[in-house]
């Protein structure tokens, strides 16, 4: 039986209670994430208490934090949002090329399902822990 190829690590934005200092802190997962850099994507931030979500494309635009990790966290990760493989979970999981300075990085986001952000108040400055 030949061995089985290990999976790549992937890059994630991430743009609410997942950033450096939030309630959920990508630094407690293991194996530890490695900070890449800051990004912005375009999108709108909405609130939905005790955490936000993202509906991306738009005039607007998300600031986040962007990672590496290994397949192990993106499958805690998947847990933590919600995600289901028939896109009815609380959120959906996407990629897009998101930049970190002057280079475009291929990240996964978590968008909000969009049954859940009616009635929802958009967060204007796209930044989650500058809301206050």
């Amino acid at each position: 039986m030949m061995p089985q190829p290990a999976l790549a690590a992937r890059h994630v934005f991430v743009y609410g209670t997942l950033r450096a200092g939030g309630s959920n802190d990508i630094a407690r997962y293991h194996p530890r994430p490695q900070r890449v850099g800051d990004g912005v994507i375009a999108g709108t931030l909405y609130d939905l208490g005790a955490y936000p979500g993202a509906v991306l494309g738009g005039e607007g635009s998300i600031r986040g934090e962007v990672y590496r990790i290994t397949p192990e966290v993106e499958a805690a990760l998947d847990l933590l949002e919600g995600v289901a493989a028939d896109g009815s979970g609380e959120y959906l999981k996407r990629e897009l090329d998101v930049m970190v300075g002057p280079q475009g990085v291929m990240c996964l986001v978590y968008e909000i399902h969009p049954g859940r952000i009616e009635g929802r108040t958009a967060i204007d400055s796209g930044d989650w822990l500058a809301r206050g």
